[in-house]
Formats: structure tokens, C-alpha cells, sequence
């Protein structure tokens, strides 16, 4: 419980930075970016409208979330923020704005997916996995993390919402604990220089 309370602690409290500071702190990596997945609507797509890899007829991206996901990865390769580990839910929405990204080599993480319930709970071990990942990142690359509104706020109440596609950038401390660095909204991310 006491790590818990540490990392809630630095991320409510540390301060941000944006614009070129936050790029120049991506270019440098070491970073997690926690991610919400793409715009999707809320209901399932019927065989008419599935995407034709959609086979399980999963909740999947809306024409925003398509436009952003790949406006997004677009920018990442422009502003050449190195990408290391690459986690996802294994839902489709979330690999699909993955795959529209392209996002190198994504993994399917259970921990980080809906549980075949569409979201109708994130569980513990859900946000404590989350909290955990945060801590590790990897030296001159950053670590991508594509998941859920409710297993972000399992892991990060102290958050608040955050938005469709919406990145949290995290610096691990190398003692058990990350501080948030800046939030990128998707739509913000063809306009950082």
C-alpha cells in the first residue's frame, strides 16, 4: 500500500512541461506514455459495419479515432520520438489504433484489456499491474501503453479523465515510482514542433 501512495503523490504533484520541452524529453526517452485508445463509439459494430478483421464483432475505432491514430504515428516518426516496448490491450480498438499508428512490434497484454466484459470494471490486479509498468522504462526509447479509461483510473485515480487517445508521459524515478512529465491530447499531436 505504501508504493501505491508514493507514486499517487508524485504524479498529482509534479509539474509539467509542453511544447518543445516535453518533444526534446520524448526524443531523450526513458519515458512510459500511458495511452486512452482512439475514439470509438460505444456500441458494437454489426457484420455490415465490421471492419472485415473485426471476426469477434468487437467495439472498434470511429472514423476520428482512424484519422487520429494515424495522424498521431505520423507525427511520432516526424518529431522522431524513439518507440521501444510497445503494450496493448488485446481488444480491437486498442490494437487497432496500434496498428493505425504503426506502432513497432505491439504486445498484447491481458492486464491491460477489458476482460471481455467491454469495460464494465477494471480489477485490481488490472490497475496494479498498470502502476507497476509505469516504473519501468528503457533508455533512450520510450515505452507505449494502450489501454482503457477504467484500468487508468483503477491504477491513477488521481488522474481525472482522460480523453480518448490522450497520452499521460511518465518518467520513472529508477526507485519504484513515475511522475507525470505532460498529457498530449491525440488531435494535439500534428502541431508539436
Amino acid at each position: 500500500m505504501r508504493f501505491i501512495t508514493v507514486v499517487a503523490l508524485l504524479s498529482a504533484t509534479a509539474q509539467t512541461i509542453a511544447g518543445h520541452e516535453l518533444i526534446s524529453a520524448l526524443r531523450a526517452g526513458g519515458n512510459v506514455i500511458v495511452m486512452r485508445h482512439a475514439s470509438s463509439p460505444q456500441q458494437t459494430p454489426d457484420k455490415q459495419t465490421a471492419a472485415p478483421d473485426n471476426v469477434k464483432l468487437e467495439r472498434q475505432l470511429d472514423e476520428a479515432g482512424r484519422t487520429t491514430a494515424t495522424a498521431m504515428g505520423n507525427a511520432i516518426r516526424a518529431l522522431k520520438i524513439p518507440i521501444g516496448e510497445v503494450f496493448s490491450s488485446p481488444t480491437y480498438r486498442a490494437m487497432e489504433t496500434v496498428r493505425l499508428a504503426q506502432l513497432p512490434n505491439p504486445r498484447p497484454q491481458p492486464e491491460l484489456g477489458d476482460g471481455g466484459q467491454s469495460m464494465q470494471g477494471a480489477g485490481e490486479a488490472q490497475g496494479a499491474w498498470l502502476k507497476d509498468r509505469v516504473t519501468h522504462a528503457t533508455a533512450g526509447t520510450n515505452v507505449v501503453i494502450v489501454t482503457h479509461m477504467p484500468n487508468i483510473a483503477r491504477a491513477f485515480p488521481d488522474w481525472g479523465a482522460v480523453a480518448d487517445g490522450e497520452a499521460v508521459v511518465l518518467r520513472p524515478d529508477g526507485k519504484g515510482a513515475a511522475s507525470i512529465v505532460g498529457r498530449i491530447k491525440i488531435e494535439e499531436w500534428p502541431r508539436l514542433r
